[in-house]
């Protein structure tokens, strides 16, 4: 049965700054992220886990905040998903110690690392290479017990990972003759849309697996993208989703969110409108980043009719406002949808919650620039 919160015992995870009663009184750029839809989003996929049988790794490379973690765990979640070792380190600190580690481990100080974190958690990791496996067994060896790895598993996303079954079986068979590790399983991060054909994959590398007397105990897949689609989940036990806990462009696009369910957008401030055509906004590459994901413009203002921010520089935005009804004028805010939404909480030391235009506070972004 899903767990349930109120949106005061929800709240109660969190330690607000104060910045202001009302956007008005915030410095932007900024970004902005709506609590409630937040929290309904969370709830929503935590629901749906359970009642489809899969548990809930959630990513937490999207927003990046202890708190939040803290949240999906509350509702729900067996452990977390993390990208990187900073990542884990910071989790690990606050006391979340369920970690799935999803990025190869590779170089001596990063192995001190993982070790390290090896004897205050319960992380699992991921390999694609006897390379990375021998570190991984030395990794085990300093902290004294056996480490969890999950064969990472390429099923047609043209990343890295296993590029066949039995390829996948192969390096399963090597990570259980080493001596530190123990084989966890499967482990995919699936191209958008490919659901029956990845899990097509996946079943015959677990059969071979099965065969050779390796059962894989959890196969993880993931993406916000195909996060509501059922097929090709038969032998999936967990999954690993991010930017639904607060969507962006790009998520509404792909039909795993509406426009409502965007819970985070970037508050920006109206500051030239040299032509009718053209405003120009204080949010630019360093607050919105250039990470088109195949959409035309940088973000969206809904506010000013569905404006479409066509140009970025580093600190200057430039929204055509050409068809909007009501142009907008100087000193003006406006919110940005923006097309990916886990690049910009990178970007900021500060993320600030609201309740429409109502500010909760500051939130510093716990893990902002741990990509190492």
């Amino acid at each position: 049965m899903t767990k349930t919160l109120s949106t005061a015992e929800a709240e109660k995870l969190f330690t607000f700054e104060n910045v202001g009663a009302s956007l008005k009184e915030l410095e932007t750029p900024v970004p902005i992220i709506d609590f409630d839809i937040m929290l309904a989003n969370l709830i929503r996929w935590q629901k749906h886990c359970d009642e489809i049988g899969i548990a809930n790794w959630p990513h937490i490379k999207t927003h990046k905040l202890v708190p939040v973690a803290k949240l999906q765990m509350a509702l729900g979640a067996k452990g977390l998903a993390v990208q990187k070792l900073g990542e884990a380190e910071v989790m690990a600190a606050a006391g979340l110690k369920e970690l799935l580690l999803t990025f190869n481990v590779v170089g001596e100080s990063k192995i001190a690392r993982l070790a390290k974190l090896m004897r205050d958690t319960n992380i699992a990791v991921v390999a694609d290479s006897m390379e990375v496996v021998a570190g991984l067994d030395e990794a085990g060896k300093r902290a004294g017990r056996k480490l969890d790895v999950l064969v990472e598993c390429d099923t047609g996303m043209g990343r890295n990972g296993a590029q066949t079954p039995a390829d996948a079986l192969k390096l399963a068979q090597v990570i259980d003759r080493s001596e530190h590790l123990t084989f966890g399983g499967l482990m995919t991060y699936p191209p958008a849309g490919k659901r029956e054909s990845v899990g097509t994959w996946l079943a015959e590398a677990k059969q071979a697996l099965a065969r050779a007397d390796l059962p894989a105990k959890r196969i993880s897949s993931g993406g916000t993208p195909d996060m509501w689609k059922k097929e090709g989940l038969t032998d999936v036990t967990e999954y690993r989703a991010g930017t639904y806990v607060y969507n962006d462009r790009a998520i509404v696009r792909s039909g795993a969110a509406a426009w409502k369910d965007c819970a985070e957008t970037v508050l920006a401030t109206v500051i030239s409108t040299p032509t009718p055509e053209r405003a120009l906004i204080d949010a630019g590459s360093k607050a919105l980043t250039s990470d088109l994901l195949g959409l035309e413009g940088y973000g969206l203002v809904h506010g000013l009719g569905d404006a479409l921010v066509y140009g970025v520089n580093e600190e200057h935005g430039y929204i055509n406002v050409a068809k909007s009804a009501a142009k907008p004028k100087v000193g003006d805010l406006v919110k940005v949808v923006m097309n990916h939404v886990c690049p910009v909480n990178n970007l900021f030391d500060k993320v600030v919650f609201v309740r429409g235009d109502k500010v909760l506070g500051a939130v510093t972004v716990d893990a902002r620039g741990k990509v190492h």
